[in-house]
């Protein structure tokens, strides 16, 4: 049997309140043969915000408004990932192969973390990794043997100084549009009577 071991329980209410319902589950769980993790268990307020599964949620207030908003974005965490397994590609196509099987071997991993983070406020961090990612490609098309910059950029731009090769462009996460979820609130079909 499996379970989806990560979850997220956001209450209204008092530090206490959400002690007592951790307590609560708890109880409920260990009927189940199952135990929260005291190490991984946090309990904090919205304005200090955390990270779950790759996601950085935390309320703000809202670029020129008094108002309040909770916003998911990106985690650091998440971000420093997907720019290791860039530098790990980078690392593990050498220098002798075409630009064109370095890309074969980014752009997928660069477009799936991409579309896992799309419906957040991701656009600076897809900004920032677009930044990132043509940079580290840079460094590595400048180690080809006696290939100098103009020699580079005939051979290797494709829109402007983006990245190309024959086959393929460098993914640019900003091509990416980002969506929000939609609060849907009791539209959302639950098994449990609402009113009993």
């Amino acid at each position: 049997m499996r379970y989806a071991d990560d979850w997220c329980l956001m209450v209204h209410g008092t530090k206490a309140d959400a002690e007592a319902l951790r307590d609560e589950i708890a109880e409920v769980l260990s009927t189940m043969g199952l135990r929260l993790s005291q190490e991984k268990t946090l309990i904090t307020h919205i304005e200090q915000g955390l990270d779950f599964l790759g996601w950085r949620i935390q309320r703000h207030r809202k670029p020129g408004t008094d108002r309040c908003y909770v916003y998911t974005y990106p985690a650091k965490k998440a971000l420093r990932a997907i720019m290791a397994k860039v530098k790990t590609l980078c690392r593990q196509v050498g220098t002798n192969q075409p630009l064109d099987a370095l890309l074969a071997r980014i752009n997928p991993a660069v477009r799936g973390w991409c579309a896992y983070f799309r419906p957040g406020v991701s656009f600076a961090t897809f900004s920032y990794l677009r930044h990132y990612l043509w940079h580290t490609v840079w460094r590595w098309v400048r180690k080809h043997p006696k290939t100098g910059w103009r020699k580079i950029r005939r051979h290797y731009g494709g829109r402007g100084s983006w990245w190309a090769s024959e086959n393929r462009e460098l993914f640019n996460p900003i091509s990416v549009g980002t969506t929000r979820y939609r609060y849907r609130g009791l539209a959302i079909l639950t098994p449990w009577d609402a009113t009993g």
